[in-house]
């Protein structure tokens, strides 16, 4: 996974390094206030629907379900995407989320896509080749015999 993404509980304290914060959640956490959730964006449309949350209710044994049906979810939201995307560009994005569950929530499989996305449109262009410094190095004449 590329370090441009991150996710934390919104409970977690706030750190300098979380870059852009981007709570995941469709409603607002309970015991947050919004000063101490220090959000720079709350992006509810990239938030699971409603009947797939109650659905999944992060039970583990759904969490293979519940990654494939919000993945198709997410398929619905390219702009925002594309908006999360381009913060990305800028540095580093945290997505926030208030379940307990570090490993099964909708921040892991947001953060898998965005990854998968990032790797796709920004990774290393295959028909570049390495700078060659060959022309600045002197000629010793030591490799000629």
């Amino acid at each position: 996974m590329t370090d441009r993404i991150r996710t934390r509980r919104i409970h977690d304290s706030v750190s300098d390094d979380d870059g852009y914060r981007v709570l995941v959640d469709r409603v607002w956490p309970r015991g947050i206030s919004k000063q101490a959730a220090a959000l720079d964006e709350w992006c509810r449309e990239l938030a699971p629907s409603t009947e797939l949350r109650k659905w999944f209710g992060h039970d583990p044994e759904r969490w293979q379900g519940f990654r494939e049906a919000y993945r198709d979810e997410l398929a619905q939201c390219p702009e925002a995407l594309s908006q999360l995307m381009e913060q990305m560009e800028k540095g580093c994005v945290t997505l926030l989320y208030a379940a307990r569950d570090r490993e099964h929530n909708q921040a892991v499989v947001l953060a898998e896509v965005l990854a998968q996305e990032w790797a796709e449109t920004m990774g290393p262009n295959e028909s570049s080749s390495p700078v060659c410094y060959a022309d600045q190095v002197p000629d010793t004449g030591a490799d000629r015999g």
